[in-house]
This record gives C-alpha cells, sequence and structure tokens, in this order.
C-alpha cells in the first residue's frame, strides 16, 4: 500500500477547518443519557458510520475497546472496528489503513497520554487521522488521555492545589491535531486550573482549555467551540498578556501574569477562538 506524506495529505485536504473534534474531560457518561458520545455518534453519521475505537492509551486496551464497542453498538452501530495497536509496528497494518479509507468516526480512550503518543505519533496511521480531523472529514474524540494528546504541547503530568508555579506541570509533545491549544482534562474535579496557568505561562501562544468530567469542548470549524455536559469548560487566553515572571522565577517561585483573561463556559455556551468572544447558550456564533 502506498504511503503519503503528511505534506501531501495536506495538499488533499484543506486543514483550517476543524469540524466535529470532541474534546471530553474524561469520566463521561457511559449509561444513562450519554449525550457526549450520542454526540460523537451522530457526528459521524449514526447509524451509517464507520467507526474505528483507539485504546491504546490503556493498559488494558481489550477491556476498554471491548466497552466502547458495546455502547457504540447499542447505539446503532453497525461498522466498527477496534484498533488494537500495542506496539507502533501495528500502525503498519494494512488493515487499519484500509479501514480508514471509508471511516467516518474515530475515538481515542482515556488512560495514559505519553503512552498513546509513543505509538501513534509519527505513523502514517496518525497522519492520516490527523489531517482528516482537522479537515472535517471524519468525526474525531479523544476522552482523557485522548483528550491531552490533541495538543501539540501537551499536558503530560503534574501536581494541583499550589499556586502557579514551573514545577506544576510536566509538558511533552502531543499529537497536534489542535495545535493552537493546551488541554487539560479531569479539570476542576482534580483541581487542575493552576496546573493549566503555569503551561500557559510558558506557552502564552497557546490557548488553554480545561476540561471537566462528564464534559466536552467540541470543535465544530472556524474557530468556533461549544461545550455539551453537565460541567464546565474553562477557556484561559493570553492574548492581552502584558506582564509574566516565567523567565525570572526559580522552579517553585510563584508566578505573575497580568491581564490573561478567564471564561469559564458551561452547556450550550460556545466561544470563537478567532475572535477572543465567548457566547452563552442563547446566542449564536
Amino acid at each position: 500500500m502506498q504511503q503519503l506524506t503528511s505534506q501531501a495529505l495536506e495538499q488533499m485536504i484543506n486543514p483550517k477547518t476543524q469540524t466535529s473534534i470532541l474534546v471530553i474531560g474524561g469520566a463521561e457518561d457511559k449509561i444513562h443519557g450519554r449525550e457526549i458520545l450520542q454526540t460523537f455518534f451522530s457526528r459521524a453519521g449514526g447509524e451509517n458510520a464507520q467507526l474505528a475505537i483507539i485504546p491504546s492509551a490503556s493498559r488494558e486496551p481489550s477491556i476498554q475497546g471491548e466497552r466502547y464497542q458495546k455502547i457504540f453498538e447499542n447505539m446503532g452501530a453497525k461498522t466498527l472496528k477496534v484498533f488494537d495497536i500495542r506496539e507502533r509496528h501495528h500502525c503498519e497494518d494494512p488493515q487499519w489503513h484500509d479501514y480508514l479509507e471509508d471511516c467516518t468516526g474515530v475515538f481515542m480512550t482515556g488512560g495514559d497520554q505519553l503512552r498513546l503518543y509513543s505509538l501513534l505519533a509519527d505513523t502514517p496511521l496518525m497522519e492520516k487521522i490527523r489531517v482528516a480531523a482537522r479537515a472535517g472529514k471524519i468525526a474525531l474524540a479523544g476522552t482523557s488521555a485522548g483528550a491531552a494528546v490533541m495538543s501539540h504541547h501537551m499536558i503530560a503530568g503534574g501536581g494541583s492545589g499550589e499556586s502557579p508555579n514551573r514545577s506544576l506541570v510536566d509538558m511533552a509533545t502531543g499529537l497536534d491535531i489542535l495545535p493552537d491549544l493546551i488541554v487539560d482534562q479531569h479539570f476542576h474535579n482534580r483541581n487542575r486550573f493552576s496546573r493549566l496557568i503555569s503551561a500557559i505561562a510558558a506557552h502564552p501562544d497557546k490557548m488553554g482549555i480545561g476540561i471537566d468530567e462528564d464534559t466536552c469542548a467540541m470543535f465544530e470549524g472556524e474557530g468556533r467551540v461549544r461545550v455539551i455536559g453537565k460541567g464546565t469548560v474553562t477557556i484561559i487566553d493570553a492574548k492581552d498578556l502584558s506582564y509574566t515572571n516565567v523567565a525570572q522565577a526559580g522552579a517553585t517561585d510563584p508566578l505573575s501574569l497580568f491581564n490573561l483573561r478567564v471564561n469559564i463556559l458551561c452547556h450550550g455556551d460556545s466561544y470563537n477562538m478567532r475572535t477572543h468572544t465567548a457566547f452563552p447558550a442563547a446566542a449564536s456564533l
């Protein structure tokens, strides 16, 4: 099978739109209303969807894969495969590449984002998924670790419950699906506000997105993000940042950040990343 380079893929598909990328804060409802999972299923084509589940972030990928497989089959999915990728060379399997040709939705489960990155990064399989998702050709969802890995500058770990400081967050490279963002998950549930601020202090050209459990930031294209779920999405926007002491501060010294803009959005609210404007649920972008 001929493998296309990333540049060739970018030329085939306009990468500037970001349609139906669902970034989920983890612990999404899997039993009752399943609103977030149902939204992904619908965006991927509903009963006509051809879905792929990637449980590689988990230490028990077969269990995770089977769990989501049953959920989507109960929703009516007729065509679904679990990409059981446990070693990097598994990404070369022709069956996965062939399946992606007509795939309409990819779901990445939770686990360890560093594990997920190490298995998928810089593989032709991941390049196909990344480019297709950014072009709106497929619906892509990631929960917990699958959400964190969406960034280019990825939060790999860190602490909580302290003032913002450089030692509070461990950064790594992510899968670069949403390169303008830094994503943190289980956000208010695990008191990660200072952690995300610490990450933005080091990368003020990025926008911070902190997503609570059972909550989703859904990117619908043209820089628009809409909130679904029971919690909130916190957007930390450093566009007007006028001063930070991050360059002079020691690893554990508290950080100063002036004119940092914070928006907290709940179900139905939205944000335009291009105009840096928030809208209530009743308003339209």
